[in-house]
């Protein structure tokens, strides 16, 4: 299952967003071409050093790609670049707003000389409107889409724990190129695609937006319970641990009760008559539950959950998750090569063992240099004096 073995990606890209995008189109089986600075790198490789040595971000949208250091400030670097994009199916960049246009690797100056290139550049806004130039993280997008918002406590909006703007753009990257590669095939022709962070996020967004129309209150901050459906969330045991339950309708509510709580006749209780009333007094209800819950352990609560048919799960931590018998025993796992040594890695979703999807190494900063130099005619001598000059 690499449908995409004979496309070439060349990626002027750092963090997350752009990163994340080329290492799904290597997972399809890509050529990827991670363009670096010199010395330096994608400033992702310093972010932190908790994956054995290797930045925890990196070693995740990082593999199965080839890393060629080249300083674009100096011409013979850009001629290197322009070089290499004429040889590629695809080009993306996320660099600062309006780096790229200025470098001449804009769709104007590329498409004129590579009318099938398909170029995806990533920003926070977009290529036009007022927002355009504003730099963007991930946090700030967050916050402009809304995110924090409506994510945290009553008292304090939360950030959230992962990446989800850059995520976000990211995906909507990796599917539009994807759906660009298709429309080549049939028009002969690339596409130029502007990815929004703003967008991406906004458009992940629409449940809340929706639930606020005209004006209407947006849903409150619950938690890590839901804003509108309850019981709907975390609940705590009589061991000191917590379990996560859902429930959709008034079936659900009956079989709760008289199974999970063994109080049938909570279901005849007006304060808890329909999903609005729960929701209204889920104070109350939040204490009548751990009351029921008090006297039995995690494992206990989620036993007659599952008894009952009531959706649940396990409030697991990041050990929790290494160690997921789901993930074990549906062989999710391979190992990775690595700059420090091997590193356990996550198949594709949607892709198995079977399938063969490309789990190739972590490349140190430049290990594809001369490699990739030479295949664009250079001559070792000339390699060198690049080098010599601090070219790449």
């Amino acid at each position: 299952m690499q449908p995409l073995k004979h496309i070439t990606v060349v990626s002027l890209e750092q963090a997350v967003a752009a990163p994340f995008a080329t290492r799904q189109l290597a997972d399809l089986g890509a050529r990827v071409i991670k363009v670096e600075r010199p010395g330096t790198g994608d400033f992702a490789r310093a972010y932190d050093t908790r994956a054995r040595g290797i930045s925890s971000h990196f070693a995740w949208t990082n593999r199965s790609k080839e890393s060629l250091t080249l300083d674009l400030k100096d011409p013979d670097g850009l001629a290197a670049l322009r070089k290499l994009i004429a040889t590629a199916d695809v080009f993306v960049q996320n660099l600062a707003p309006g780096a790229a246009a200025r470098m001449g690797l804009d769709a104007g100056a590329l498409h004129a000389d590579h009318p099938g290139l398909i170029l995806c550049n990533i920003s926070g806004y977009g290529p036009d409107g007022p927002h355009r130039d504003r730099k963007a993280y991930d946090l700030l997008i967050q916050a402009e889409a809304g995110f924090l918002s409506i994510t945290g406590t009553p008292e304090t909006p939360a950030k959230g724990g992962i990446s989800a703007a850059d995520i976000a753009a990211g995906m909507y990257a990796y599917s539009n190129i994807l759906a660009a590669l298709i429309e080549r095939g049939q028009t002969g022709k690339g596409r130029n695609v502007n990815i929004s962070m703003l967008e991406a996020l906004a458009e992940w967004m629409g449940y809340p937006m929706y639930y606020a129309t005209d004006g209407a209150p947006p849903p409150e901050r619950a938690g890590a319970s839901h804003a509108t459906i309850f019981p709907y969330g975390p609940f705590a045991t009589g061991d000191g641990g917590t379990v996560i339950l859902g429930l959709q309708n008034e079936r659900e509510w009956a079989v709760f009760c008289k199974s999970v709580l063994k109080q049938p006749d909570l279901t005849s209780n007006a304060s808890f008559a329909s999903n609005a009333a729960r929701s209204e007094n889920r104070a109350a209800l939040t204490a009548l539950i751990e009351a029921g819950f008090a006297d039995l352990g995690a494992d206990d609560v989620l036993a007659r959950l599952d008894d009952a048919g009531i959706a649940n799960a396990r409030m697991n931590d990041m050990a929790g998750l290494w160690a997921h018998e789901q993930l074990a025993a549906r062989n999710r796992w391979q190992m990775v090569d690595s700059p420090t040594g091997a590193l356990p890695a996550l198949l594709p979703p949607g892709l198995d063992a079977e399938d063969h999807p490309k789990m190739a190494g972590i490349p140190t900063l430049g290990a594809d240099t001369d490699a990739i130099l030479q295949s664009l005619g250079y001559t070792p001598e000339q390699i060198e004096d690049l080098r010599a000059r601090g070219v790449t």
